[in-house]
């Protein structure tokens, strides 16, 4: 599943002075300061989530080469990043979730450390939702790292309910989701199936 599987083309959507893209290879570099940034940023602030085995280049190329990843842009610098895709984690079966029914995933998302606070993230997390649900899912799962405070409450502001905590290489993780509302037309969006 790609953001871009419901039929829209780039960009994805936009806000007053951020945009919303599908990723290119051609941004992986970018991508990868922006990743540099926000680990400086946690490390200073005492949050030891990301590091140089995670996420790393070769993830950063897989998200783009796969079409899970979307940028955020502003005055095309590229700003932030997020992944939505139907993969979860083994991990993700040790809790109960909330909600049945078809699940995306939300993985890695981040915004230029010096940009926080302007909206960039929300913006991210909407167009995400919004994708997912014209695909045809049902809700959106997530994990934050337990001890980043501002993400946790980040996910609890725009209504993602906590279901259970796992552990993860670096510690323990909040496992959130937000049920979504599927559109009415929903059959007519969904990827056609192959006979036979």
């Amino acid at each position: 599943m790609t953001p871009n599987d419901a039929g829209n083309s780039s960009p994805l959507t936009h806000s007053p002075g951020v945009e919303i893209r599908q990723a290119t290879l051609a941004d992986v570099g970018m991508l990868m300061e922006v990743l540099k940034a926000c680990i400086s940023s946690m490390r200073a602030r005492g949050i030891d989530q990301w590091d140089s085995v995670y996420p790393d280049r070769s993830t950063i190329e897989c998200d783009v080469r796969s079409g899970t990843a979307v940028v955020a842009t502003i005055d095309r610098d590229i700003v932030g990043m997020a992944v939505l895709s139907d993969y979860q984690y083994p991990e993700y079966g040790q809790v109960s979730w909330l909600y049945s029914g078809r699940a995306a995933v939300m993985y890695r998302l981040m915004v230029a450390p010096a940009l926080e606070g302007r909206g960039i993230a929300r913006v991210l997390v909407e167009v995400l939702e919004t994708r997912a649900a014209q695909i045809g899912y049902e809700c959106i799962r997530l994990d934050a790292f337990h001890e980043n405070d501002r993400a946790v409450k980040f996910y609890e502001r725009a209504d993602y309910r906590r279901a259970g905590q796992v552990r993860f290489r670096k510690g323990l993780f909040d496992l959130f989701e937000k049920q979504l509302c599927v559109p009415a037309n929903y059959e007519l969006q969904r990827p056609a199936r192959k006979a036979g």
